[in-house]
């Protein structure tokens, strides 16, 4: 065992040995010499590359000192390229000179010209107007309005702010199923003020502000006073889901948006409106009404039509 030491410890000593004498060898000495005039730091080295490579470097730098390269380089800078003036072209006066004498005598030419506002608001209102696109579906029974019931439609001389009443501050309808009172139209529970019908007295006389004001155009507050208001069921203009089915007419959908785009005033205007009858049609100011474009038919067979098929109202479905 100690011979095994004894060899172990020789042959680390010599590695030891070595490794010193082979680090020395490798290791190089830098020097650094400078060049007074340019501030050149040129580091010495063992390989013969790096030598010349530093020759040529402080060659160089001597060079450019003489030719004064380095102080140009610091006064060059880069100018702006001038930007190409762009002409404008001069538009054609009214006043211009015709070379042809046989043009001479006709009026100059206005390049200028603009269409006048009539022409442009009728246009703007045309493009309104077919942007906006109403579709009720048909139903069983042919809807159909007469002179009678746009004179029943209702009006008001103040406007009705919708989403206040029966609303909280965040804009939230209020629901109390205890306090609250249906509305006819809508069929939600309110705590906001309704109509009272002063001829039926019925729970189909009870409308809350908003839907009587975006269906009908009237105002509850006006409505509550007038002691001859009526309901628009006893009306018969009521556009309700439940009193459009027993018509056989299909709901109509929240339409008051596209409906004020077109200029109408409520749900009830449009529909009455647009689909009167076509003998509430003929007769003095008929090209003044708003109505569907109806195909020309003989007066014989529209007599013979109307005569055939009565108007439906409410009280002829109830009988």
């Amino acid at each position: 065992m100690g011979t095994r030491r004894r060899r172990r410890s020789e042959e680390e000593e010599s590695a030891s040995s070595d490794g010193e004498d082979g680090g020395a060898a490798t290791t190089e000495t830098k020097t650094e010499k400078t060049n007074g005039d340019e501030g050149v730091v040129v580091s010495g080295s063992s390989s013969h590359y790096e030598r010349i490579r530093e020759q040529r470097m402080e060659e160089n730098a001597e060079r450019m000192h003489k030719l004064g390269l380095l102080k140009l380089s610091g006064n060059l800078k880069k100018t702006p390229k001038p930007r190409p003036s762009v002409k404008k072209n001069s538009l054609p006066s009214n006043e211009s000179e015709r070379r042809s004498s046989r043009l001479s005598t006709l009026p100059p030419v206005n390049y200028c010209s603009k269409r006048p506002k009539a022409e442009r608001q009728e246009s703007s209102s045309s493009k309104k107007r077919k942007e906006v696109e109403i579709h009720i579906p048909e139903g069983t029974n042919p809807e159909v309005y007469t002179e009678e019931h746009e004179k029943l439609l209702g009006d008001c001389e103040t406007d009705w702010e919708l989403y206040v009443d029966g609303y909280d501050e965040d804009g939230d309808h209020i629901y109390d199923p205890t306090k609250g009172e249906k509305c006819h139209q809508c069929g939600r529970l309110t705590v906001a003020q309704l109509t009272d019908c002063n001829k039926c007295e019925l729970p189909q006389g009870r409308l809350c502000g908003d839907c009587l004001y975006t269906r009908y155009g009237e105002n509850v507050t006006e409505a509550n006073i007038n002691p001859k208001w009526t309901c628009p069921s006893c009306r018969e203009i009521c556009n309700c889901n439940s009193c459009r089915r027993k018509n056989g007419w299909l709901p109509t959908g929240n339409i008051y948006n596209k409906v004020t785009k077109l200029g109408f005033k409520s749900v009830a205007h449009y529909l009455i409106k647009t689909r009167r009858s076509e003998e509430s049609m003929e007769g003095p100011g008929a090209e003044n009404n708003v109505a569907k474009e109806i195909p020309e038919i003989s007066p014989d067979s529209t007599l013979t039509r109307t005569l055939s098929r009565p108007i439906r109202t409410r009280r002829a479905l109830r009988s």
